[in-house]
């Protein structure tokens, strides 16, 4: 080879480099969007692609089918106010003190999500995110909690649940039943904290927070953006807008849920229209499971035990669908990962640091995401309040108190805990402590190493 023709192709070779670099600067420079997608008591037997079947939802059927589909998805409490605290922070409620006698923020409670925490919004702002929260939010109404105090640019949606602020007056039973009146909860719609409409429109609420949603997207797409679609359904009462009441064979359970998924479409091909999809993680999922005791408007967990408010599976075991086209390969993961993931895994992607003043007990996924690489083995703890009443550990999962989400029932302390092997036994009817000791041992030592670690935060809810 001549020294010419070297020369050449070595100038060849560095242009080719520089152009490739060009090409992908943008995408270096601009880390992907996020968007966390969160429903209100909806179970694990409540989607298509978890096997309902009378609920049609073709728009998370086709995200699990492009995306991956979570088998073993949790969140860290088992019902809403605890576990959005958990999903936004990386860390378990109790740390920051999101429990107490009432388990749930009421209009009248003085606490709230403290402002010393650090939220997923606040370290994302950091990295260049413009934020908005989109939905029911439940974190707090006071100075400091708020959603604009916690990091949010701008928030559209309910303070609290749809069934709070109720009319005086509203009959017995009219929070459960399939014909709720549409003005018997006061509740406000708030935008950056005014009053928008007071008492809420319920039966157009999933269209508005689709609208917002849909329209923070196109305003902000120039920009890395973090959005926190918070949808108020399934919760009770339900309502559904004209053009999804009573057609589902689910009954207004079904068309709320129908409606939902219709709204998860709309921001997925918003996403594809602006060009934004192939740069944008969208992950799906419920805040706790389905309140059972509100008979058919309650839902349904599917396979797994109980709902909303207990620590059986189907009180925290939920649907979590993670979609990202080009980067998420279709699949199902089948290894536990849980809500408070989405803090680390979302920083990590973004290029933020972890708080390091704190435990945070989020870990990051991006292996399992976007390689398929399995998790190492780690404990997930299910807390009710401040009290820890179970712990997985791989396949084996030790109930050291049980006790009914709603209605009859009372604490139980087990002694000996109750072990229970989820892959052959998802639904907890037998247990297994006295064949297998060792899987009950193994629990105890990282419940003990747990316990050692955690430094309760004053209790928030009370």
């Amino acid at each position: 080879m001549t020294s010419g023709l070297r020369l050449l192709l070595q100038a060849t070779a560095t242009a080719a480099a520089s152009l490739t670099l060009a090409l992908w600067a943008p995408a270096a420079d601009r880390p992907p969007n996020i968007v966390i997608i969160l429903a209100d008591d909806l179970g694990y037997g409540d989607l298509g692609c978890y096997g309902s079947p009378t609920i049609a939802t073709p728009n998370l059927d086709r995200m699990a089918a492009e995306g991956l589909r979570f088998t073993d998805f949790y969140v860290a409490s088992e019902v809403c106010t605890p576990s959005r605290a958990a999903l936004l922070t990386g860390r378990y409620p109790v740390r920051s003190g999101m429990y107490g006698k009432r388990r749930v923020l009421f209009p009248n409670s003085p606490g709230g999500l403290p402002a010393n925490e650090i939220t997923l919004p606040e370290a994302l702002k950091t990295r260049g995110y413009a934020t908005a929260h989109v939905g029911k939010w439940h974190l707090g109404i006071h100075e400091g909690s708020r959603p604009l105090d916690q990091g949010f640019d701008q928030s559209f949606g309910l303070p609290y649940s749809n069934d709070m602020d109720a009319r005086p007056d509203l009959p017995k039973g009219s929070t459960g039943s399939p014909t709720p009146p549409a003005d018997g909860w006061n509740v406000p719609l708030l935008r950056n904290g005014e009053v928008v409409e007071k008492p809420a429109d319920q039966v157009h609420l999933t269209g508005h927070y689709t609208e917002e949603a849909v329209k923070f997207i196109q305003q902000k797409k120039n920009q890395p953006f973090f959005l926190y679609m918070a949808h108020s359904f399934p919760h009770v009462p339900l309502f559904a807008s004209e053009n999804f009441k009573g057609k589902s064979r689910a009954g207004i359970y079904g068309d709320t849920v129908e409606e939902l998924d219709w709204s998860v479409g709309q921001v997925l091909e918003t996403l594809r229209k602006e060009g934004l999809a192939e740069n944008t993680l969208v992950f799906f999922t419920s805040d706790n499971g389905p309140w059972l005791i509100m008979g058919a408007q309650g839902g349904s967990a599917g396979p797994l035990k109980d709902g909303k408010g207990s620590n059986w599976e189907g009180g925290m075991r939920v649907p979590g669908i993670a979609w990202w086209p080009g980067h998420i390969k279709p699949g199902v993961a089948h290894d536990p990962a849980n809500s408070m993931d989405l803090f680390a895994t979302s920083l990590a992607l973004a290029g933020a640091e972890l708080p390091k003043d704190r435990v945070i007990d989020g870990t990051d996924i991006r292996l399992l995401l976007l390689e398929g690489k399995a998790l190492s083995e780690r404990p997930f703890f299910y807390y009710r309040g401040d009290q820890l009443y179970a712990c997985r550990l791989g396949e084996w999962k030790a109930h050291y108190v049980t006790q009914p989400g709603y209605g009859p029932g009372k604490r139980e302390v087990q002694d000996p805990p109750l072990l229970f092997q989820l892959g052959l036994d998802a639904g907890e009817k037998r247990s297994l402590a006295a064949e297998h000791p060792d899987a009950l041992a193994r629990i105890q030592e990282a419940v003990n190493q747990h316990r050692t670690g955690v430094v309760p935060g004053p209790p928030q809810l009370d």
